[in-house]
């Protein structure tokens, strides 16, 4: 495939009003790959940024990987570059540094999450490019802030394991990674506040900034209540599965045909509506149970009692009645599954895209709203150099050289 072809793409879904989105004309160049830059992007294009991203071709290069993920990765490139636009070049020839260059100029913000040195190599560094346009915000994402471990190479397994996550997630003496990005999504997020903090700042000052977000500091973060638990108390957090929890009921309780439900009961009241609506009244009661701590201390005995006696129960059943009863309760959701939640359908967090190999499927939209409505899909991701001939012809390039840019082999 050309990187030109499908530059008008009769699924493209632009809806109407953009213009009111909050960065409506802010133009976003993207030197991005995986997740957390993407992620930054991503951000920004939902909140009305026309970002383009500047995606590797020649010398074997087919764009960004994630294209081709399969397990895990494969749903990358759809979820973390909608609303975006595709522009393909071959960064090592001159010709293609010159197009990117030209890109850049019209720009107000680059972002790139390249191994430390990569962009200096290309020529596509800050202090290079901030000569270029003084009022350009350059946001890096990277495995580490500057410092000791820099020169690592980073993943957000890796970071997950020395930055106390895995630790803390998995049980004693196994330590597991979260079982999603946070790191690289939240890194992104973070990347994307920077960007949001140094617009505001050029509002005052007229000039850019550079700004950086990265992993490792990022999962420091994520821990930062336990570092500040041991900080406060002495005392060392357990890993969560083998901690000391702060209520009485706030467990995973496996009911009537092996199903399993999450049920928290917080506080005295909630003890008391609990305890009536089940039908529990000796042990509301019983002495040793009178309050949320004296329950915390008894859960070595209690939590066994409760689970054989709700076992009849189905986890349908108990949702009803922790529903009715204003009680905090979830039932054990599959990802998959949630592609059907009501919620979500209703409420709009869910939206129709189509995928890359032309299947229509659902994404999720940012968690927030705006004047009460929910941010709209813009565009799908955009196929490999999608916008090559509409960007490049507004930077001057003409047909013959659009089509030698798009096509360098």
């Amino acid at each position: 495939m050309s990187a030109t072809e499908n530059s008008n793409n009769p699924n493209e879904v632009i809806p109407p009003a953009t213009s009111s989105l909050p960065y409506a004309g802010l133009r976003v160049v993207e030197f991005t790959h995986m997740v957390m830059g993407p992620t930054c992007g991503m951000v920004l294009a939902d909140l009305g940024a026309e970002v383009i991203k500047v995606e590797p071709i020649g010398h074997g290069r087919k764009g960004d990987a994630t294209r081709e993920l399969l397990g895990s990765g494969a749903g990358f490139y759809a979820l973390f570059n909608r609303n975006k636009k595709s522009v393909a070049l071959d960064l090592l020839t001159e010709e293609g540094k010159e197009a990117a260059l030209r890109l850049v100029a019209s720009a107000d913000v680059v972002s790139e999450n390249f191994k430390a040195g990569t962009m200096k190599k290309l020529g596509f560094d800050y202090e290079r490019l901030k000569k270029l346009n003084p009022r350009l915000i350059y946001v890096s994402h990277k495995g580490f802030l500057p410092g000791p471990y820099e020169h690592r190479t980073a993943l957000d397994e890796v970071v997950q394991m020395m930055g106390g996550l895995a630790y803390m997630t998995g049980r004693p003496g196994d330590p597991l990674r979260a079982g999603t990005s946070v790191n690289d999504i939240m890194g992104g997020m973070f990347g994307a506040i920077g960007v949001m903090a140094a617009l505001a700042q050029r509002e005052k000052t007229g000039v850019g900034q550079e700004i950086q977000s990265a992993l490792f500091e990022n999962n420091i973060f994520l821990v930062a209540q336990h570092m500040m638990q041991y900080a406060v108390t002495g005392k060392a957090a357990d890993p969560m599965p083998a901690r000391i929890s702060p209520w009485g009921i706030y467990d995973v309780f496996e009911v009537k045909n092996n199903e399993q439900i999450f049920l928290a009961v917080t506080g005295d009241g909630a003890w008391e509506k609990f305890c009536t609506a089940l039908q529990l009244s000796d042990l509301f009661e019983d002495k040793r149970l009178l309050s949320n701590n004296d329950r915390v201390r008894a859960r070595e005995w209690l939590l066994p009692l409760l689970k054989q006696r709700l076992m009849h129960l189905t986890a349908k059943q108990l949702s009803e009645i922790f529903e009715a009863n204003g009680l905090p309760y979830a039932p054990i959701t599959k990802p998959q599954d949630l592609l059907d939640d009501p919620h979500l359908n209703v409420t709009g967090t869910l939206a129709d895209i189509e995928l890359p190999d032309g299947r229509a499927a659902k994404t999720v939209l940012l968690p927030i709203t705006m004047n009460g409505q929910r941010l709209s899909l813009l565009r799908n991701a955009p196929a490999l150099g999608q916008h090559n001939k509409e960007l490049l012809k507004s930077l001057g390039y003409s047909d013959t050289e659009i089509e030698k840019l798009s096509n360098p082999e």
